[in-house]
């Protein structure tokens, strides 16, 4: 019965505040209050959950710069930890089925967040394009999930290429992002909430400016991955 009241308060606080979102990216183009707006839905949908968010390495590079954030993903609770430890404000990669959820699935879509459609490689690329120039025009950082899906078993699964691709092209760096903990308090395809902790771990910044094709994105994918894996406690 608790779990259930959690998921209740928990998805009315996600209405709420994604209807106040939706309205905010319509009048404020700044995106400034949709941001605002995002930390106060993450914070408060892990309090009603009753999870605790430990976040480390935040000391491990300059959180004034912007960057490519590349993150393992098995839970929805990724999307709430990472939102409310980020250091500075970032954008995310989502997929286009998520826009189809109404009020939420609409905020994202009219916000600041990049929705691509990974069936077709052309407005893939269009993607990449705009979260390239929302890093070099407007210097806010892009998270992406490198897996592209959420992991069934909450292991890491093999990363696509898009993050690396993105990064060889504006040059900043890309930091790996290790969530572990999620898969066990929310796991793919369940409707239930488990109490738990989430730790989210920030590692050093990996130099992109030299990248020359596609080798080096896929020596990279597969650096990046081990670090992921190195540091996830799960």
């Amino acid at each position: 019965m608790i779990t259930y009241i959690k998921l209740f308060l928990v998805v009315v606080h996600l209405i709420i505040c994604s209807t106040l979102a939706l309205i905010s990216a319509i009048f404020d183009r700044t995106h400034r209050t949709y941001f605002w707006v995002s930390r106060i839905l993450s914070n408060g949908g892990l309090f009603l959950a009753g999870i605790k968010l430990s976040t480390s390495g935040l000391e491990n590079f300059d959180a004034s710069k912007p960057y490519v954030y590349v993150s393992n993903h098995s839970s929805m609770f990724d999307i709430l930890a990472l939102q409310a430890s980020f250091p500075n404000n970032a954008v995310m990669i989502f997929k286009k089925e998520l826009a189809r959820i109404p009020i939420f699935g609409w905020a994202l879509q009219l916000g600041p967040y990049i929705v691509i459609d990974r069936q077709k490689a052309d407005r893939a690329m269009e993607s990449l394009d705009r979260a390239k120039k929302t890093i070099i025009e407007k210097g806010i950082s892009v998270l992406v999930f490198a897996e592209g899906t959420r992991s069934k078993t909450g292991q890491v699964m093999p990363f696509k290429r898009g993050a690396f691709y993105l990064a060889s092209r504006v040059g900043f760096p890309i930091v790996p992002v290790s969530i572990s903990g999620t898969a066990a308090i929310m796991p793919k395809g369940k409707l239930r909430i488990n109490p738990g902790t989430i730790l989210v771990h920030y590692d050093k910044p990996i130099n992109t400016e030299n990248m020359n094709g596609r080798q080096d994105e896929k020596d990279l994918m597969e650096q990046v991955r081990q670090i992921i894996i190195a540091n996830k406690k799960d």
